[in-house]
């Protein structure tokens, strides 16, 4: 069986279905794709920390999630949503093509508390299609296949889309926000200081005063919620504005540095490079 963070597959014969991509591009994505061609039959079973999307080619599957089960003819394309801790299997007894796409949780509550909706927990389904996200896996599984050659930039903002969608569409939302975690009014309103402030030294233990809690409970309930810890939240926010003033182009980059709270315009390649995967040059171009 192939045994990928948590994800084991099998073909109805016991052996390892034929890998047709596999991997993830540099940077900070949170997202890997795995393709994979079943002969005669195929077995899924999975125990994943990591929230699953599972999209396969025509074929009639027997599914099993969290209790439920389900056996149905799937349509080319359709999709299976396991999120993360809960455990699922599914078997098909003739020939089969998936994509599996895994997702970092601290990468999808990143994306829902950038979406505004912080408190979004990933639905699960058994059987669905989503002819957005099913082109956005396909894309992934070719870059992934052919070494990335529109390069590691495309494939984050190809993945960023991607869970940017499961977000959009394929999430629930508490009315209000679980006990211990952080409310939408106080994001707000860190966000609003963080971005008042983005040239500024921006302390934790100002952002504790505003969400009303003492540095420690709040840099615990803050990192649960948003899925980062507060630290990388404000790294995060200058990022994403250093970025938006780099592709303006009217302003140099040591002057963006300066103006978006890094030390210097190397600081601001290291970040660039660690979560986007490529040089800041490379950002501009």
């Amino acid at each position: 069986m192939l045994g990928t963070a948590g994800l084991r597959l099998a073909q109805a014969d016991g052996a390892l279905p034929a890998t047709l991509a596999a991997g993830s591009a540099p940077g900070e994505s949170g997202l890997s794709v795995l393709s994979v061609r079943f002969r005669d039959g195929a077995h899924f079973n999975v125990e994943t920390r990591k929230h699953l999307v599972c999209f396969v080619s025509q074929v009639s599957i027997d599914c099993r999630m969290a209790g439920r089960a389900l056996r149905h003819e799937a349509p080319a394309g359709s999709l299976a949503i396991c999120p993360a801790g809960i455990d699922a299997r599914a078997d098909a007894e003739k020939s089969v093509d998936a994509i599996l796409v895994t997702i970092d949780p601290s990468k999808f509550a990143l994306a829902a508390a950038d979406d505004a909706a912080l408190e979004a927990q990933l639905v699960e389904r058994l059987s669905g299609y989503d002819k957005a996200l099913l082109q956005l896996a396909q894309t992934l599984a070719s870059e992934s296949a052919r070494g990335y050659p529109n390069g590691p930039l495309f494939w984050n903002e190809i993945a960023s889309g991607f869970i940017d969608g499961l977000v959009v569409r394929h999430t629930s939302e508490h009315e209000l926000p679980a006990r211990g975690a952080l409310g939408k009014d106080v994001l707000a309103r860190l966000k609003e200081y963080v971005i008042d402030h983005i040239d500024e030294p921006i302390e934790v233990s100002t952002l504790a005063k505003i969400a009303g809690r003492s540095q420690y409970h709040f840099t615990r309930i803050f990192t649960r919620s948003v899925g980062i810890s507060p630290h990388r939240y404000i790294v995060h926010l200058r990022l994403q504005r250093a970025i938006e003033l780099v592709r303006d182009g009217r302003s140099g980059l040591a002057e963006i540095a300066i103006r978006t709270g890094f030390a210097d315009q190397s600081h601001l390649t290291r970040w660039v490079r660690r979560v986007h995967g490529v040089s800041l040059t490379q950002l501009v171009g």
